[in-house]
């Protein structure tokens, strides 16, 4: 019986990091994760991740054949194999591949997580037929992955791609990065509970999120009360909509993509979320791009999905190196 071939994923996050195996056509096998435990050193992380996988591998071997490995992490650096200056893992410079290789004697790829995303919906999800296209993680962050005639755009120094660090505000609010008014401020799970409390502040609406206090409220919970209706959470999606489709007006005038799809995070309120920001990108558009470039929603199977993009980034390098189809 002929081994399933497949490639290992790894996604790095701040909390947990998570595993699987995944063969050419996106269908994931053993997958699991272990707490990443930022106290602790990256060595740790991977002696712990890999004793578990191989504990896990030992039992499968006879059914699968690695080929090589996918990693996902912020700031990763695609031509180094490095995790630099990464606030969300506390890591100021790591060298993933080295520590990988003490492990497994394959290729290994490395790079930002939402490059990785994007490889993923290019390989997996609804930009299977694309060569052109954005890919916007909106959770904690404003991660994006940028598919150029096929390829991730990854820059002189593998750090291309930081639409979320764009100024949408001049000397708005404070972002993680040093600097005011990035794009991530505003678009993001934090950036919307900041927008409902501004617009609390300034209106006489009765909400049904009034009473929480800022450390309790989520996005989810603004999600629910304007599917329910709330005025003061609808106006807090349409002012989200409205900055994040002013801002790829622009974008859509440096890359001209067919595509841009939004995953994770506040892309789970669907059209709240999504015809507001499809209304201001085409009112702002230049007219040569205008009724050209769809927003769509991330095709990925839920769960998997930083698994399937970390994967993927393994998957493209394969495919590039040796023709797979």
């Amino acid at each position: 019986m002929a081994h399933k071939k497949v490639t290992l994923g790894i996604e790095i996050g701040g909390t947990n990091t998570s595993f699987g195996l995944v063969d050419i056509l996106g269908n994931c096998f053993v997958e699991s994760r272990i707490p990443t435990r930022l106290n602790e050193s990256p060595e740790s992380l991977f002696e712990r991740l890999f004793k578990k996988f191989n504990k896990i591998y030992k039992e499968k071997s006879s059914e699968y054949e690695l080929l090589g490995i996918g990693i996902g992490a912020p700031s990763a650096n695609y031509y180094k194999g490095t995790v630099e200056y990464s606030s969300n893992l506390n890591w100021v410079y790591v060298n993933i591949k080295d520590m990988v290789k003490k492990y497994y004697d394959l290729p290994i790829v490395i790079a930002n997580d939402a490059n990785a995303a994007a490889l993923g919906e290019m390989k997996f999800g609804v930009a299977k037929k694309m060569k052109n296209f954005i890919q916007l993680t909106l959770s904690r962050g404003f991660g994006s992955g940028i598919v150029v005639d096929g390829n991730i755009l990854y820059g002189s120094d593998g750090f291309a791609g930081e639409i979320g660090h764009t100024i949408v505000e001049k000397n708005g609010r404070s972002c993680g990065c040093g600097r005011k008014g990035c794009l991530e401020t505003y678009v993001s799970t934090g950036g919307l509970i900041r927008t409902y409390y501004e617009l609390l502040s300034k209106s006489n609406e009765i909400s049904v999120l009034k009473e929480f206090r800022p450390s309790e409220l989520t996005s989810d919970l603004i999600l629910k009360a304007a599917i329910h209706g709330d005025k003061l959470a609808l106006a807090t999606f349409e002012n989200t909509g409205q900055i994040l489709g002013e801002a790829l007006a622009n974008v859509v005038a440096y890359l001209n993509p067919e595509a841009i799809i939004l995953s994770e995070g506040i892309a789970v309120a669907g059209d709240l979320l999504l015809v507001p920001t499809k209304k201001h990108m085409e009112k702002n558009m230049l007219n040569l791009f205008q009724g050209k470039v769809e927003i769509l929603l991330s095709g990925l199977v839920k769960g998997n999905v930083a698994i399937l993009g970390a994967s993927a980034l393994s998957w493209h390098e394969i495919q590039k190196k040796k023709n797979i189809s």
